[in-house]
Formats: structure tokens, C-alpha cells, sequence
């Protein structure tokens, strides 16, 4: 009995990851788009390529348990996306907004690192190692991306201070100026 109900929520898991994968190959592009850095815009576009390949790898895993691939409404992954098309919509300047999207996809990277460790542990549970396998490559890609993303961010943010700084700066500028004057 055990086995059976943790198989049903293996499959169940499966298919909200399944689902959230083609959420993201949707929310990708845009995210790439949106990106003024030409690094991230490639990371972005690598990733929707690693995407793809994820997606790829579920279905193995349904083909593999004689099941059709589903797709369960992954509404963790809807919100983070709906999140990041929020900031999309503010007007930032560009290596602010770029910072923004950063964060916004680390947090789906994190949600998908939780995600494929729960469902590889299940699986590892099940003793299906075809699917311990596929989704430990998976995970370890999505740490990968979470890595790259904050090797971006590091260039990034600080990118994205510089403008307030400048502005800062040119306040104390006049302040010097009155103060030499006096």
C-alpha cells in the first residue's frame, strides 16, 4: 500500500513538473527578450534549449511506468512566472530590470531544485533508476543554471547600483560647490 500511494504521488509530482517545464519554455523567451545584458539574454537562451530537454526527460520517465506524459497544473511555477512578468511590466532602467529578472529566475530555479529532489528521492524510494538517473541530471542542470545566475548577478547588481551611486554623487557635487564657496 505504501508503495502504491508514494507511485501516485510520483506521478502526480511528475506532472506538475511536466507541466512547469512547458510553462517556462513559454516564459523563457520573454525573459530573454526582456534581458539589455547580452549574457543573461544567452543564458536565458540556453536554458530554454536545457528546458526543453527537461521536458524531454519526463516524458522518458512516463514512457518508461507505460503512462502518457500529463500535465498537471503547476500553480507554484504560474505565480513565480505571473511574479516575473510583473516586474516585466515596471519601468526600470535596464540593468536594474536585468537584476530584477535575475532574481525572479533564481527563485524558479530554486523552485525546480526542490522540486526534482523531492520527485529523484521518490523515485530512488520506488528503486526506478531509470528515473533516479534522468531526474539527477535534471537537478543537477537546474543547480548549474542557479550557479550561472548568480555569477551574472554578481556583474549585474552592482551594474544596476551604479546609476543610483551616479546620482548620489551628483547631489554631493553642489553641496561641495556651496560649501567651498561660503
Amino acid at each position: 500500500m505504501k508503495s502504491s500511494s508514494l507511485q501516485d504521488l510520483f506521478l502526480i509530482e511528475l506532472s506538475d513538473l511536466y507541466d512547469a517545464e512547458h510553462q517556462l519554455i513559454k516564459a523563457l523567451p520573454k525573459m530573454a527578450k526582456a534581458s539589455s545584458a547580452e549574457t543573461l539574454r544567452g543564458a536565458f537562451e540556453e536554458h530554454l534549449e536545457k528546458t526543453k530537454e527537461h521536458a524531454a526527460r519526463i516524458e522518458r520517465i512516463f514512457a518508461g511506468l507505460d503512462k502518457p506524459a500529463k500535465r498537471e497544473k503547476c500553480k507554484g511555477m504560474q505565480g513565480l512566472i505571473s511574479e516575473g512578468n510583473d516586474l516585466l511590466k515596471k519601468k526600470l532602467n535596464p540593468d536594474v530590470q536585468d537584476a530584477g529578472i535575475i532574481a525572479a529566475a533564481q527563485r524558479v530555479e530554486h523552485y525546480e531544485i526542490a522540486a526534482y529532489g523531492c520527485v529523484r528521492t521518490y523515485a530512488e524510494l520506488l528503486q526506478n533508476r531509470q528515473a533516479v538517473d534522468l531526474l539527477e541530471q535534471t537537478l543537477q542542470e537546474e543547480k548549474d543554471a542557479d550557479e550561472k545566475l548568480t555569477e551574472l548577478a554578481q556583474q549585474i547588481n552592482v551594474e544596476a547600483q551604479a546609476p543610483e551611486e551616479a546620482e548620489l554623487e551628483g547631489e554631493e557635487e553642489p553641496k561641495r560647490r556651496a560649501k567651498t564657496a561660503s
